[in-house]
């Protein structure tokens, strides 16, 4: 993903010219989102917030992973966090909880942020930069023996 544009949409919404469909589909994307900056994140989770990693296990055993943060694999994100669905985490209670997606770069969380917040949980949003600008701010990570199991329906 080569450099970020700043927007791929123009100030009345039309595609800037020689705009990707993916650059489109990212600019609304965020477009309904509020992201947050690292160090803006890892105080919501403070507040009880949670950030959920959607890494895969190569990329948080090569580069360590949040403390607290819930994994959760983007291929499973949605059925994991809706309250209504059967295959949900327990933390997954209500529409109300501020979930805080993080990626690698900021990229696929944003998408992810997006479709969390049309399965009705509105204080869906991720972390600019992911988790490469998480560990450029100096946050806190960890580096477990094994990286941490992806959560499953119940636990």
């Amino acid at each position: 993903m080569p450099g970020e544009s700043p927007t791929a949409l123009t100030t009345t919404g039309e595609p800037c010219a020689g705009t990707a469909e993916i650059d489109l589909l990212l600019a609304r994307a965020r477009a309904g989102l509020q992201r947050l900056l690292p160090v803006e994140a890892w105080a919501a989770a403070g507040r009880g917030a949670k950030i959920v990693d959607t890494r895969p296990e190569h990329q948080r055993r090569a580069a360590g992973e949040i403390p607290g943060a819930v994994v959760v694999e983007r291929n499973h994100l949605e059925w994991r966090l809706d309250p209504t669905c059967e295959a949900r985490i327990p933390e997954a209670d209500s529409r109300h909880v501020q979930w805080i997606v993080i990626c690698a770069e900021g990229y696929s969380s944003s998408l992810a942020a997006a479709a969390l917040r049309e399965l009705g949980l509105s204080n869906a949003t991720d972390v600019i930069g992911g988790f490469d600008a998480w560990t450029e701010a100096g946050l806190p990570t960890v580096r477990p023996a094994r990286p941490t199991a992806p959560r499953g329906p119940g636990g």
